[in-house]
């Protein structure tokens, strides 16, 4: 029974300090990305929409399989955070490479986050077809529950699985 208890309120505890969004790919059979989604808490932390990282991982695998049922193979987080900040999701070629490049920024600004986001990009090698595909904003556990905001997630171009064989 004591053991019980304090497994309870360990994972009381861990729920209730981390939270936030995740960034999820899919694979072909081939590995050739079919689709990248994420999920993030909309609001802060107390209210509904309001996700820990896990529930955020869950919840973007099973936007992947309702996406891309057909060809999905693989999923993978690429990404997730328990901090409350704007996110940039950025992709890219790296010819060297041969392979597609997905980057997760993240900073204090909309403009912070999509400068790391491309800057890792470049890190690793990518020179062709930079470009953001999501941005967002997404509460933490450091969020509290009574502040407000008219932040809203922004999809921005999205390039296409087939033209990166």
């Amino acid at each position: 029974m004591k053991a019980f208890i304090c497994a309870s309120l360990f994972c009381f505890s861990v729920h209730s300090v981390v939270a936030g969004d995740a960034v999820a790919i899919g694979y072909k059979y081939d590995g050739v990305w079919t689709a990248v989604t994420y999920n993030r808490s909309s609001t802060p932390k107390g209210c509904p929409h309001y996700h820990d990282a896990v529930q955020a991982c869950t919840f973007a695998v099973r936007d992947l399989q309702v996406r891309a049922s057909d060809y999905l193979v693989r999923t993978e987080i690429v990404g997730q955070s328990d901090r409350t900040s704007y996110v940039a999701v950025a992709q890219g070629k790296a010819i060297a490479k041969n392979k597609d490049v997905t980057a997760v920024g993240r900073g204090t600004s909309q403009a912070e986050a999509d400068q790391k986001a491309l800057a890792l990009l470049n890190a690793n090698g990518v020179t062709e077809n930079e470009q953001i595909v999501y941005r967002y904003f997404s509460y933490g556990a450091d969020s509290g529950a009574h502040q407000t905001t008219s932040l809203h997630a922004q999809r921005a171009h999205v390039s296409k699985a087939a033209s990166h064989m």
